[in-house]
């Protein structure tokens, strides 16, 4: 218990040594409400602050009485300036010599498809070439085309259709006519005459490949009558030709010589 004390004893003094080290290194706690200086590490700056001056602003004249006044801008007009007239160049002798020809009395206008043309546009003016004149290909003639007047006997009620669409026709009433025949072939549908018929109709309202079709039809049923075979190609000749398929047209006819 004694040496406890005595090691107490001589370990104080070695304590307070070391905490006096600590004393002045950290300000002072402040203490408030009994009038005691705080300290601090900042120190009061000596410049005195500057004065800021008030900032005024300019009354703002609400009843101000001057009068703008404004001047219109003057018109811009450019400066043109002359411009000087080129001398012509001097003529060639070659040149002089055509025009002396052209000042020539009793020369020739030239005749065009157009017109006659005056000297100065002759075949002598430097500025006009003109070409050979090409003469237009003659059409070749269209060999002339003759329906088929006579057919086989029809049965009756085909052959009363077939007889109101022909009155039909030469009236004029084309329409009409092609009803006819159509109702005429729904009973008879493998009737070469009715189809030969109705082609006629079509080329005369200008439907060259219908009737070039139903003909090809009327020549493929037609296979004892002779007669209409021919026919049948003739007109698929002249449908071809008005189609401007004239080798075909050519071909036809060939095979209508056959029959």
């Amino acid at each position: 218990m004694l040496i406890k004390r005595l090691i107490l004893i001589f370990s104080l003094p070695s304590v307070l040594v070391g905490c006096a080290g600590f004393f002045g290194a950290q300000p002072p706690a402040p203490v408030y409400g009994n009038g005691a200086t705080v300290y601090s590490k900042t120190k009061p700056s000596l410049r005195k602050p500057k004065a800021q001056k008030p900032i005024q602003s300019e009354p703002i004249n609400q009843g101000s009485t001057d009068i703008v006044t404004t001047k219109p801008l003057q018109e811009f007009v450019p400066k043109t300036e002359p411009i000087e007239a080129l001398e012509p160049e001097p003529l060639t002798p070659e040149q002089e010599q055509e025009q002396q020809g052209q000042d020539q009395p009793g020369q020739e206008p030239l005749a065009t498809e157009q017109g006659t043309l005056p000297p100065e546009q002759s075949y002598s003016s430097p500025g006009l070439s003109v070409g050979p004149v090409v003469a237009a290909p003659t059409p070749l003639p269209v060999p002339s085309f003759e329906p088929l007047e006579t057919f086989a006997p029809l049965s009756p009620a085909v052959s009363a259709l077939a007889l109101a669409a022909n009155q039909n026709s030469k009236s004029g009433n084309i329409e009409s006519a092609t009803t006819t025949l159509e109702r005429a072939i729904r009973i008879e549908p493998r009737n070469a005459t009715l189809y030969y018929k109705l082609a006629l109709l079509k080329l005369k309202k200008s439907q060259p490949r219908l009737a070039e079709d139903l003909a090809k039809k009327a020549a493929l049923l037609a296979s004892n009558d002779t007669q209409l075979k021919k026919h049948s190609w003739l007109l698929i000749a002249r449908a071809r030709e008005i189609q401007g398929d004239l080798k075909g047209g050519k071909e036809a006819r060939a095979k209508a010589s056959q029959f």
